[in-house]
């Protein structure tokens, strides 16, 4: 039998609360879902100082990643990855409006961190809204040693600036590459040509009539 959902978790709550406290009109908006999880979108400016509270403040010294979410929905539309694909597709050409999630958001792009207690079993999830004629925001390399690597990925798939990063350069591709691959708008025509990972040709062992069997 599944265990309910508490009604309140005091200790969320109070983590939200205290950051609250410390941030003043620059903790945007959070949600709290009792006895999973808590989010909290800060204002832009603010983003290095909420690191900064999340880890001397609330105590949560342990980072565990950061990254960045595209809200915009694809140009290209689906690449027959799962059932639902294979759906008619609407009529209407209509360009789908951006949802962006938990504490929803204002901008196309997000950046968003996680950190731990190391002493208890209670994180964070911070999020923060990437302005869309800089898509810059400023780093946690002041804050966190590992944040260096993960803006460094995050810069070269989503094309987000990092102001202050020590070394903002590519990890992966190529120093000419053009495009930054994890946008909704980079055409990924490899996919396009055969989907992947979803619907896929088996091919049977050398040497194996599929008519019998294996033998």
């Amino acid at each position: 039998m599944t265990e309910a959902a508490p009604a309140t978790d005091e200790r969320r709550d109070a983590l939200v609360a205290r950051l609250g406290t410390e941030l003043g009109d620059a903790l945007v908006v959070s949600h709290v879902d009792a006895g999973r999880d808590a989010w909290v979108r800060v204002a832009t400016e603010a983003w290095e100082e909420a690191g900064r509270v999340a880890r001397d403040a609330l105590g949560l010294r342990y980072f565990g990643f950061l990254s960045a979410i595209d809200w915009m929905p694809s140009p290209f539309g689906r690449s027959l990855d799962a059932a639902v694909d294979l759906e008619p597709e609407p009529t209407s050409k209509d360009v789908e409006p951006m949802e962006q999630g938990v504490t929803g958001g204002g901008t196309r792009f997000q950046v968003f961190a996680r950190l731990q207690s190391v002493t208890e079993h209670l994180g964070l999830t911070l999020k923060v809204d990437v302005p869309d004629d800089t898509t810059t925001v400023a780093t946690w390399t002041r804050l966190f040693g590992g944040a260096n690597w993960h803006e460094r990925e995050t810069f070269e798939m989503f094309g987000i600036s990092f102001e202050g990063h020590p070394s903002l350069r590519k990890l992966y591709l190529p120093g000419d590459f053009e495009g930054h691959p994890l946008r909704k708008d980079f055409p990924l025509l490899s996919r396009i040509v055969k989907p992947w990972p979803g619907i896929v040709d088996v091919e049977g062992m050398p040497g194996v009539a599929d008519d019998e069997g294996g033998e």
